[in-house]
């Protein structure tokens, strides 16, 4: 798989299809991009390029946990310089849970290289709001202040981490914990400090200034309940809400590898509203 050098960091990524309009995809979470390959190759079997990447502290990328901006700020960063060296913009932006929320972040800060927005399993709501802070940030940070980066290193997240890119074990065992920490902290207060609904982290007034065409796909767990995307359908301007033939669950979160079996029905959907644009 090809590796660039973005920012001063190693990012791994991954181009399904080798012709048509480029569409960039991030999955939710940390997780690693594979898990978007098989819906990748779908919506490319449409006519397009998808971009996949691991974003940094993610997959197979490098650990870099540096940097005075929030991290979600950092990795929107990130995918437009990605997207730049490949000659890929303007494109189609889309992702799903964090990568919706990075999908938003990127057409605020680098609004010339986004044709439209699609966003999947929009997160927000009290259950985000107590869930997310501590699973991306706060356990980390206890790790690190218990036991140092010997056991922020131990915990299953890095873990995953270090297995796919062995040279992160290295980064991380060389960092100062206090800087770990301190990192840490300050990605957590700025994750923190905006709203938690209807999208969280997004205030209301960058919804409504949203001004490309946006695809909305609801999700159906506490995490990413429907009436999270409902609402923000309504605040974005040029937007289109699309309905999976889904009941809402009384559950924390539904991983997306339940959704395999949407996942046609849905590339079918973006497919169409693409092509709708051009």
């Amino acid at each position: 798989m090809p590796i660039a050098q973005v920012r001063g960091v190693e990012i791994f990524y991954q181009v399904v299809g080798d012709h048509g309009p480029w569409f960039a995809l991030s999955t939710g979470g940390r997780r690693s991009h594979s898990e978007f390959i098989s819906l990748a190759k779908l919506i490319s079997a449409g006519g397009f390029r998808v971009l996949l990447h691991d974003r940094r502290n993610t997959g197979a990328s490098e650990v870099s946990i540096v940097g005075e901006e929030g991290e979600e700020i950092i990795w929107a960063d990130d995918l437009a310089e990605l997207l730049a060296q490949l000659g890929a913009t303007p494109a189609y932006i889309g992702g799903a849970s964090s990568g919706a929320r990075l999908s938003i972040l990127v057409n605020q800060r680098h609004p010339k290289i986004v044709k439209a927005l699609v966003l999947i399993r929009v997160t927000g709501g009290d259950t985000a709001a107590k869930r997310l802070p501590l699973k991306y940030y706060q356990i980390f940070i206890d790790a690190a202040k218990a036991g140092g980066m010997q056991a922020v290193c131990a915990t299953p997240d890095y873990q995953e981490r270090i297995k796919s890119r062995p040279e992160n074990e290295f980064i991380l065992m060389n960092m100062d914990p206090e800087d770990f920490i301190q990192v840490q902290e300050n990605w957590l207060k700025i994750f923190t400090s905006g709203p938690s609904y209807p999208v969280m982290g997004v205030k209301e007034e960058t919804l409504r200034s949203i001004n490309v065409p946006v695809l909305i796909v609801p999700g159906n767990d506490r995490t990413h309940a429907r009436g999270n995307a409902v609402e923000a359908a309504k605040l974005i301007p040029n937007s289109q809400l699309f309905q999976l033939p889904i009941t809402d669950q009384d559950v924390d979160i539904i991983s997306f590898n339940d959704w395999a079996h949407l996942e046609p029905v849905i590339a079918t959907r973006v497919i169409e509203f693409l092509r709708g644009l051009n």
